[in-house]
This record gives C-alpha cells, structure tokens and sequence, in this order.
C-alpha cells in the first residue's frame, strides 16, 4: 500500500506554517520589550505561557482524540492560531500579548497531536516515512520564523504581524480538506476501534519503562541540540572570531543538517528496524560531541554537518517506536512526545544560557559533549519489531485530498 503523498505533503506544509507562526513570537521579543516597556522576567514570562500552552496540553489533546477523533479538529486548532496572530498584532498591552501568546500555543496543541495521526493514517504503512516528512516541514517553518521577523515584522511595526494571519487561513483550508479525506477514508473509524480494542505483545512494565527510556533519550537528544541551536553562533565568535554573518552562516548549515536527518532517520527506521536507529542515532554521535570542544574551525564545521545529520534522525523514529509500543494511543503519544521536545528545548536552552553566564561557552559545550552518552539506555529497549504486536487496522488511502470510495 502506498502512502497518500498529497495528505503528507498537506500536512507537512501546514506543519511549516504552524511551527513559522510559533517561532516568530520570540523572534519579536526585542521589539515586545521595546514597545511595552517589559523586563526579562515578562519576555520570561511570555515564553512560559507559550510553553505551558503549546507543550502540556498536547499529551491532553492526544489523549482525548484518540478515544474520540474529530476530523476538522486540525482546522479548528488552527483558527485559535489566527486569532493570535491577528491579536498579536493589535496587543494595547502585556495581558493582551499574553493572551494571544496562549491562543498561538493551543493552537499547537491541537495541531502537532492530531496531525501526526493523519499522517500515520496517510502513511500506507510506511510509518517511519510519513513522520519523517510531516516533522521536515516543522524544522524549515521554525527557521523561517526569525527570518521573516527580522525582514517584515521589525521593519514595519507591530501591525505586520497581521499579515501572517493569511498563512494561518490558508491552513486551515488546507486541513479542513485533509479533514474531509480523514472522515472520508475510513481511517477514523479504523483509529476509533483500534483504541477502544488497543492490546500489546509487551507488557505493561515493559511498556512503563521503554517510555521512561524514550523520554531521557529526548532529554540528551534535545538539551544538545538546543546547545547548538542558541549558543553556536557565540561559540563560533567567541573561539574562531567569526563574523556575526558569518557565524549565522554556520548556523543555517547545521540547522540544514538538522532538516536532512529528520527526513532521513524514518525511512531507515522503516527499513533496518526502529530500536537500532534509536541506538545509533543517539549514542552513535557521542564520539562527534565529544571531539567538537576540540576542534578546529574546519573540522567544527565537518562534526557540526554530522551530529545535525545523526542526532536529528532519532525523533522521528521515536515516535514511531512509542506508537508501536502503545497501539491505538497514536495522538496521546503523538502529543507526549512533541510536547516534551518542545519543553525539554525551552528549558533546557534557558538553563545553559544560565550555565554559560556563570562560567562560559567553552564549558557549556565540553560538558553537552557528553549528554548523547546517555543513548547506552537503549539497549534496553525492547525489540518491538520481534514481538509483533498488535497493529492498528489501516484503512485504504488514496493519493488525492478528496474522500476515497469505499
């Protein structure tokens, strides 16, 4: 069975959408700061209200879809997404700006939980394939976020941000025909029984401790990445007295390495076994990591293309891994997973940015060098691939956005 490419492609571009609107809110803190006149601790506030909204709702959300699946919910969710935007850019004050961060965070809530069922749905089987391309489109629209920032919002004002509203509409008509195809295809009736008649080959402490797993591995896999993501600029300015520009240079290259792991990591997964991906992708970098604090500038850039390649690859498989683990619990794990990344990453940048004020650059990324170490946790993972365990019925897709017949 062949995955539905127009469903994946749909999603994957709406994912960029969603994740562009997203990241462009901290991307406007300097001009937030600057009209309102706010200290540290409300941009920090402004962050933990995204967070908290975009982050713990999803397992929520997931788990609520899961027994009860609702086809336009995606296009729903994105609706609170355009009246952030659209509050966003008319905020008088700190509350408003405040409540139009939180409409932008639920809308994610809904968003990333619901649509990574629709593309497990879509995937023809190819499971690792569709959740590969589905999170690509997330990782270009959170860097097109801080460019289109820097290009249209800080140029012309705060009323700008209007503008992005437009790519909020034109999501949600794009779901709302994913949601047709979705309630059209059979597959939601297929998703509803499979959660009311979910069982596994592995055992419930099994399962227990292979989510406990899972979840440290995203601990190391993204307090890393977050390393790179808002310090290597500094670390490259700071050691190599690069140029801001060039530095940022830098910085797109990995965040391209990044872009090709994810598209990489699960289709591989789908084809040598998803545990072994887990394993390579995460412990498998630590001798890059741990060669990074002392390199030179050439081979800084080589180890940089590498570990975004490899460290990227993982997530993906990940929450393939926990699906199959968990079978008819897609949008509860769906949300769990996306939400703990997006945390993990918030926090776990906020704290080495402390780290790095209280000694320096150098030392945060010596000690990083060794989170990936704790990827040895999977061996431990159980070979889910040989337990056969039950799998959800899928439903026949079709390559076009409009309802299959039956």
């Amino acid at each position: 069975m062949n995955p539905a490419f127009e469903i994946l492609a749909a999603l994957s571009f709406c994912h960029l959408l969603n994740d562009m609107m997203q990241s462009l809110i901290p991307a406007i803190y300097p001009m937030l700061k600057q009209n309102f006149q706010l200290d540290f601790a409300q941009i920090g506030l402004i962050t933990f209200v995204l967070q908290l909204t975009g982050a713990l709702f999803q397992p929520v959300i997931g788990f609520y879809s899961d027994r009860h699946p609702k086809p336009y919910a995606l296009a729903l969710g994105m609706g609170f997404t355009l009246l952030g935007m659209i509050l966003l850019s008319r905020a008088a004050s700190f509350r408003i700006v405040l409540a139009a961060t939180s409409l932008v965070g639920l809308g994610s809530s809904v968003f990333h939980p619901e649509s990574s069922r629709m593309a497990r749905a879509a995937s023809g089987g190819r499971h690792g394939f569709a959740q590969s391309f589905f999170q690509v489109g997330g990782n270009f629209g959170s860097s097109l976020g801080p460019l289109l920032a820097a290009f249209i919002v800080l140029r012309h004002g705060q009323a700008s941000i209007v503008w992005f509203s437009l790519a909020a509409l034109v999501a949600m008509a794009l779901l709302a025909r994913v949601g047709s195809w979705y309630k059209g295809s059979g597959a939601m009736n297929a998703a509803r029984r499979a959660a009311s008649s979910r069982q596994s080959a592995v055992s419930s402490r099994q399962v227990v401790t292979a989510i406990g797993i899972l979840l440290a591995l995203l601990f190391s896999k993204f307090v890393y990445l977050a390393s790179l993501g808002s310090y290597y600029t500094f670390y490259l300015i700071s050691r190599f007295g690069l140029s801001v520009q060039s530095a940022q240079v830098h910085l797109f290259i990995f965040l391209g390495a990044v872009a090709a792991g994810t598209i990489i990591g699960g289709p591989v997964g789908d084809r040598i076994g998803r545990r072994q991906v887990i394993l390579a992708s995460i412990l498998g970098v630590l001798p890059f990591t741990l060669a990074l604090p002392y390199a030179n500038l050439f081979w800084t850039r080589i180890l940089t293309v590498i570990i975004g390649v490899v460290l990227a690859s993982a997530f993906s498989v990940i929450v393939v891994y926990a699906q199959e683990l968990m079978p008819g619990r897609v949008g509860m794990i769906a949300g769990l997973f996306f939400g703990v990344a997006f945390g993990i990453s918030g926090i776990g940048a906020a704290a080495l940015g402390e780290l790095a004020d209280r000694t320096n650059i150098f030392y945060v990324y010596q000690l990083c060098s060794y989170l990936p170490a704790i990827g040895v946790l999977a061996l431990w993972l159980p070979r889910v691939e040989t337990l056969t365990p039950h799998r959800e019925p899928v439903s026949p897709v079709v390559p076009e956005l409009e309802p299959a017949a039956e």
